[in-house]
């Protein structure tokens, strides 16, 4: 387990929002609650422990980036299905996890694993095991197996890993984008049909509630924060796309010449490309607005909204008691909650800076891009956007009267 275990820690893309399978008598688990050893987050917030664990270590492919290839010399194990359910349902009964977040390195073929890993949620939730269940779909899997886990599983998982299909050919040449994006189509249209068919029977099983997400590691090819974010925008198009990780590259295999030599992972892009896919998914921005030809890559310096913010100063200052809550959304500063908040309090009278620091709007960052009834800061257009970022930037700044740390549900 150990082995298996530390395997396992690699992929980041290990998420339980988006479901609930709550116990039934008898049962075992749900989806709801509690302590354990991988924690993850829902949507709400809650903490939510899985076991994540892989299910062999030993794989056919021989891909640079990985800890597991083929030419490693590493300590390798395999579990059985009957091992890893009977480990999985202990584990519950302790109170250790409340679910399973379980992938593979590919064994013999990529059916043979995934039958694997199929009757490991299968003999799951024969057992009444209600917890939830993360399974990674290996790339090649044949439709009629991925179909099968979609009915056991709650998210299934294809991770892209590289996002350019030429660099994909020069550290993983077994691998093709038609082998990834293929199981990735199978779950996309599985989902589809199975809303239709839930329409017609409401007691029809439901096929991956919390839909599926993938992973790219960031830093190990040469493409820039436009062309991952790119991608990204594009597999969001699907409805079925909840989440796309990003995975800063860790130099696991570092005598292999294909991978760069970097010293540690890049952890501020990876941070920024999170921020970015934020604004995507929850700031109505567009990814040419965030990243284009003028700027490929991610100011590391500041977070993308606060970056945009600076590059177009036509757009501020804004006035806090008029601006619609689209526009709200564009300050830096203002996250969803607060713009939702300033929307419904206007309504009661004109907001005050001390008012908008209660309502959680980090005002060391507005301050220069709004307007109130009685905010004596000058804005950018005074500032001008050079000023602007360097008191930003500046540790003198952070003692300003307007500073407070930035709230959890509130980041940009």
């Amino acid at each position: 387990m150990k082995i298996l275990a530390e395997s396992a820690k690699y992929d980041v893309s290990c998420s339980s929002s988006g479901t609930v399978r709550r116990n039934t008598n008898g049962g075992l688990g749900n989806t709801v609650g509690g302590i354990g050893i991988c924690h993850s987050f829902a949507e709400d917030g809650r903490c939510i422990s899985l076991l994540k664990i892989m299910l062999t270590n030993n794989c056919m492919y021989d891909c640079a980036y990985c800890i597991n290839r083929r030419s490693n010399d590493i300590p390798r194990a395999t579990l059985s299905v009957s091992e890893l359910v009977t480990l999985t349902i202990e584990f519950y009964r302790r109170n250790y996890i409340e679910g399973l977040f379980l992938s593979s390195g590919v064994l013999r073929n990529p059916d043979y694993t995934m039958e694997r890993l199929v009757k490991v949620a299968k003999d799951l939730r024969s057992q009444y095991f209600n917890g939830y269940i993360h399974l990674k779909s290996i790339p090649g899997a044949s439709r009629e197996l991925v179909t099968e886990a979609g009915l056991y599983a709650d998210r299934l998982s294809v991770n892209i890993e590289i996002p350019n299909e030429q660099s994909l050919k020069l550290l993983a040449p077994e691998k093709s984008f038609d082998s990834i994006f293929q199981p990735m189509k199978f779950i996309h249209q599985g989902i589809l049909e199975n809303g239709e068919e839930r329409k017609k029977f409401r007691g029809a099983p439901r096929f991956v509630p919390a839909g599926q997400s993938t992973q790219m590691i960031v830093g190990a090819t040469p493409e820039t924060d436009q062309d991952i974010l790119y991608l990204s925008s594009a597999l969001y198009k699907r409805p079925t796309m909840r989440r796309v990780y990003y995975s800063g590259y860790v130099a696991v295999n570092s005598y292999d010449t294909r991978l760069p030599a970097l010293q540690q992972p890049p952890l501020v892009r990876e941070n920024r490309l999170y921020q970015a896919d934020w604004l995507m998914r929850f700031y109505q921005f567009k990814v040419e607005e965030i990243v284009n030809d003028a700027f490929p890559n991610l100011d590391l310096d500041v977070d993308p909204k606060l970056s945009w913010a600076l590059r177009h100063p036509e757009f501020f200052p804004v006035d806090i008691n008029r601006a619609d809550y689209e526009m709200l959304l564009r300050v830096p500063g203002i996250g969803v909650k607060s713009a939702k908040l300033i929307v419904m309090s206007r309504q009661y009278g004109a907001l005050t800076s001390f008012q908008l620091k209660k309502i959680g709007v980090v005002m060391k960052k507005a301050q220069y891009f709004i307007t109130c009834r009685e905010l004596p800061i000058m804005s950018i257009q005074e500032l001008k956007p050079e000023i602007v970022k360097n008191l930003l930037l500046t540790p003198k700044h952070k003692k300003g009267i307007f500073n407070q740390p930035e709230l959890p549900f509130d980041p940009i």
